[in-house]
Formats: C-alpha cells, sequence, structure tokens
C-alpha cells in the first residue's frame, strides 16, 4: 500500500474521531471523553500529514510543545469566570491560523486556479474577520477598552455594508487573474479590510446578546479552516473546519431560539444601547431576609429548583451550591438545577461550572423541563442570574426582553434571589421580580451566602 492510500486511511480514521467526539460532547457524562477523543483524533491527522508530506519535524514539534504549554499554563491560571474571555481569544488565533495558511499558501505560488483562489479569498476574509471580531469580543467581555454594551455610531451599517462591498469587489478582481501583480495588493488589501470588518461587526453588539456572538465566531473559526483546507488540498482539515462550522451555526441556532429572536435581529439590534427602550419603570419594595431565617424554610421544602447565572461564577459559589443542593437532597428534599441556554457570557458556561463542582447530571434541566412544574415547587432559588428570570420578558411590551422564553421563577411558592444589590443584570433591564410578594432577597456574596446555608444544615444535624 503506497504512502497516499496510507494517508486517506489515515485521514479517514481521524474524520471518524472527530465524529465520535462531537457526538459525546453533546451529553455532560461524556463530554470530557469526547473532547479527549477529538484530541487525539488530531493528534493522528497532524501525524499522518507530517508523514505523507515529509514536512520538517524539529519545526512542527518546537510549535506542539510551545502550544502545549501556554494551553497547559491557561488552564490553570484563567479563572472560571474569565473562561468565555478564554473561548473569545482561541476562536480568533484560530481565525488567525486560517489567514495565516491562506496566505502563505499564495504567497510561495501565486499561479493558482480560480478555485483555490476562490478558497483562498473566502479563508483570509473569514479568518480575518474572526481574528479581529474575537479580539473585541474579548475586550468586551472583560470590560477592557470596550464597555460591555454595544457601540454604535451613526450610518454604521452603511460602512459595514460599502466596507463588504469593497471587499467582495476586490477578491472577484484577485479571483480573476490570481496570477497577475495587482492580485496579490488585492488579496492583502482584502485582508485589511476584513480585520476592520470584524471589528466593526462585533462593537453593535453586547449585553445578554454576547454569548450569541460567541457561538456564531466560533462557527467562523471552523468554517475559516474548511476553506483552508481546500486551499492546502488537506482533507481532515476540511472535515474538521466543516464539524465545527456547522456545529458553532446549530448551536446559534439554539440560542436565538432561546431569546425567540433572529440573528439578524442579534446582529444589527444594537441591544443593550445607551438610550434603547428600558421599559416600564420598576417600582417596588424588596424584601430582605436573613440565611437562618432562610434555612427554615429551606429545611421544610420537598422541592427546590437552583437557577445559577454569571453571579455564581463571579463568586466562584459552584461548589458551596453543590454542597447546598446535598444537603438539600439528604434533608428528603428534589433538587433540580434550571440552565437557560443563554445564562452566563458564553455557550454552557453554567454546564461547565456545575461539572467542575461535580453536580449529578441528572439534577441539571432546561427551562422547558421546570417551567411546567414551577407552581409546584416549594422554593426557587437564583443565584446571580437576572434576564433569565426577568418576568418583564412575559409581561412587559415595552420591556427590550420582551418574548424571550425565560425561567418561570416567579411562579415558585417562594423565591430566593442571592444577589449583592437590586441593580440591573448584563442586559441592563430591571427585574420586578425582586419586589414581588412571594421573593426573598439574600443579599451578599453568594458564596458566603450558600456557605452560611450550608453551615445551618450542619449545625442542625450535629444537634
Amino acid at each position: 500500500m503506497n504512502v497516499e492510500a496510507l494517508s486517506t486511511y489515515g485521514y479517514i480514521a481521524a474524520s471518524i474521531l472527530f465524529i465520535s467526539g462531537l457526538k459525546m460532547l453533546s451529553s455532560p457524562r461524556t463530554a470530557r471523553r469526547g473532547n479527549l477523543l477529538s484530541a487525539v483524533g488530531m493528534l493522528f491527522a497532524v501525524v499522518v500529514t507530517l508523514a505523507h508530506h515529509g514536512l520538517a519535524y524539529q519545526w512542527i514539534l518546537m510549535g506542539a510543545i510551545l502550544g502545549a504549554a501556554i494551553g497547559a499554563v491557561a488552564s490553570y491560571i484563567v479563572p472560571m469566570t474569565n473562561m468565555p474571555q478564554m473561548v473569545a481569544v482561541f476562536n480568533g488565533f484560530g481565525g488567525l491560523a486560517s489567514l495565516l495558511v491562506g496566505w502563505a499558501t499564495y504567497h510561495m505560488d501565486r499561479d493558482v486556479s480560480r478555485f483555490t483562489a476562490t478558497a483562498t479569498w473566502l479563508t483570509v476574509l473569514i479568518g480575518g474577520v474572526t481574528f479581529s471580531g474575537s479580539l473585541v469580543a474579548y475586550l468586551k467581555l472583560s470590560e477592557r477598552f470596550i464597555s460591555g454594551r454595544p457601540v454604535r455610531f451613526r450610518n454604521q451599517q452603511w460602512v459595514n455594508g460599502l466596507l463588504l462591498v469593497v471587499t467582495l469587489a476586490l477578491g472577484a478582481a484577485y479571483i480573476w487573474a490570481p496570477a497577475s501583480a495587482p492580485a496579490y495588493t488585492a488579496l492583502l488589501a482584502v485582508i485589511a479590510l476584513s480585520l476592520v470588518l470584524g471589528v466593526l461587526s462585533v462593537i453593535p453588539i453586547g449585553g445578554a446578546d454576547m454569548p450569541v456572538i460567541i457561538s456564531l465566531l466560533n462557527s467562523y473559526s471552523g468554517m475559516a479552516a474548511a476553506a483552508a483546507g481546500f486551499v492546502i488540498r488537506n482533507n481532515v482539515l476540511i472535515v474538521a473546519g466543516a464539524l465545527v462550522g456547522a456545529s458553532g451555526i446549530i448551536l446559534t441556532a439554539i440560542m436565538c431560539k432561546a431569546m425567540n429572536r433572529s440573528l439578524s435581529n442579534v446582529l444589527f439590534s444594537g441591544f443593550g444601547a445607551a438610550g434603547a427602550a428600558q421599559g416600564s419603570e420598576v417600582k417596588g419594595e424588596a424584601h430582605p431576609i436573613s440565611p437562618e431565617d432562610a434555612y427554615l424554610i429551606l429545611e421544610a421544602a420537598r422541592s427546590v429548583v437552583i437557577v445559577p447565572g454569571y453571579g455564581m461564577a463571579v463568586a466562584q459559589a459552584q461548589h458551596a451550591a453543590c454542597e447546598l443542593g446535598e444537603k438539600l437532597t439528604r434533608n428528603g428534599c428534589e433538587v433540580k438545577y434550571a440552565i437557560h441556554p443563554v445564562a452566563g457570557r458564553m455557550p454552557g458556561h453554567m454546564n461547565v461550572l456545575l461539572a467542575e463542582a461535580n453536580v449529578p447530571y441528572e439534577q441539571l434541566a432546561e427551562p422547558q423541563d421546570v417551567n411546567p412544574l414551577m407552581s409546584t415547587v416549594d422554593v426557587a432559588m437564583v443565584i446571580g442570574a437576572n434576564d433569565v428570570v426577568n418576568p418583564a420578558a412575559r409581561e412587559d411590551p415595552k420591556s427590550p426582553i420582551y418574548g424571550m422564553p425565560i425561567i418561570n421563577v416567579d411562579h415558585a411558592r417562594t423565591v430566593f434571589v442571592l444577589k449583592r444589590s437590586l441593580a440591573a443584570g448584563f442586559a441592563g433591564v430591571d427585574n420586578p421580580l425582586f419586589f414581588y410578594p412571594n421573593t426573598r432577597m439574600l443579599f451578599g456574596d453568594a458564596k458566603a451566602t450558600l456557605q452560611a446555608l450550608v453551615a445551618e444544615f450542619k449545625a442542625a444535624a450535629a444537634a
């Protein structure tokens, strides 16, 4: 069997590992194994590529060691609260890698077919948008230099449209005669414009829409990789990129559905921008409660639904929440963790936190699973969530989040809200839930509050 056939079979095996790993990622129980399986598939694909093309192993090995070192250090020093920012950076560098592959391949050999030129143009365009857009997303999520809210200016959509038209025109000129001298200049101009487009397409997005854009940028990085696969004629890169691109688009669609909004509305509405409608004025008197009094209610509860949000991530309260859930379960209470698809700052943010705390998978639930039963729930405990439990989304037509499906915690017999203050959430929308007659506010650090509740259960058990 010749080397070409062996590499083909190797790529097929790597593709099978990718697909199997992606399938495992659909369940929290098998996600870690799926991630490892996909990583093994990528390592296998790299080894097969090196064996097939006889590339300089020393440079590839140096890059692998450097990348592994950076990844290992980042996994230890990056806190869970910064995981969305880390994902944004990873998406960006994935796009940058594809851009460099497309540019370097054409730089070394400009005598290419129009098909390859088209693939190269798509690679640098999507890769550039992904890179700069992801960096802006990182800055927005970390609120460094750029506000987390949408940034808009006059005629912004017209400017973006004009830049896109110019990029298409330059691409057409490059594809028509890729071997000509002006073609190289046109491609460089496309690279520059793609970076500008990435910035301008992400800055008008903010607030609760950021998880959607993170998912969309992940899809872009996959599409850029697939296009790069056509440039260098590597089948396994095409497969891997297509899988990432398709899964990212599917996840984006799921999240848009969870907010009852279209993707175009997310991209162009400027949700959360200054001066946007904030809904009807919210008035009322909050009802604070102490952890000691909250314990008495929890001790008698037979069913509790815990709703985590970004505030839980900030307080690093997932372990305390898990411990409280264990105490409630031992007390004969049925405990569920209701996770909204857009809770947190990235897709699956709450799932990752709860998995880190070893919360039993069978206790995780989606809004459609708990909402029909919420009126029978004794206590709904909201830990740092805001927008995903805001009744204004259901009741106030003036609210910017009106129509977004929420977790109906206000239907429970008692609602505990763990929050530092009555301030609005990431979307900048006030929450009337805080003033409902069945709501009790547990003010303070969420981790400290949960630990106080756990301490009450321990003291009662020891008595």
